[in-house]
């Protein structure tokens, strides 16, 4: 494999472990949030108006910005009917294929959020709630959890040629 592809690999993968793995802490602030705002209805008796739309983001933000890492990992979604009975070699080159699919998509995605985070932050969208935030931040970091989950994919990608080459990256 040429070394610009296993660099590739490497600091890709290098960089999502170490995201994913300090976006595995932001349940805890989502907790954080969400107890706040069951304290504030019912101790103080005066509803917290942001907590839920905040709630929001940062689920939003944890779940796509750690999904790169849930892809390093092999931890997303397969129909295990035949892939389980496959060799090494054949899952490589179906997987090979079929995350074409998965770079195209989040290609998609990636150019849509980017003209959605563009847009927002060119009038100054708010949400329509009552705490009326500005969605740019939120859109910036959904942005940016498809670009990392796009790296990662093709991060899969060469992996996945390498492993047909009989290359271990």
């Amino acid at each position: 494999m040429p070394y610009a592809a296993v660099a590739f690999v490497k600091i890709v993968d290098r960089f999502n472990y170490l995201v994913g793995r300090f976006m595995m802490y932001g349940i805890f602030v989502l907790m954080a949030i969400l107890m706040w705002s069951t304290l504030s209805k019912q101790i103080f008796v005066v509803p917290a108006f942001w907590t839920l739309e905040v709630a929001q983001f940062v689920l939003v933000a944890y779940y796509l910005v750690g999904g790169a890492y849930s892809i390093q990992l092999g931890s997303n979604v397969r129909m295990d009917l035949f892939y389980g009975n496959w060799t090494a070699r054949r899952k490589s080159l179906i997987d090979s294929i079929t995350v074409l699919f998965l770079i195209f998509f989040l290609a998609v995605l990636l150019y849509g959020g980017i003209d959605s985070t563009l847009y927002s932050i060119q009038y100054q969208e708010r949400s329509p709630s009552l705490w009326r935030p500005v969605m740019w931040p939120i859109k910036a970091i959904m942005s940016t959890g498809i670009f990392l989950m796009l790296l990662q994919s093709i991060s899969e990608l060469i992996k996945d040629i390498a492993k047909l080459r009989g290359v271990t990256i």
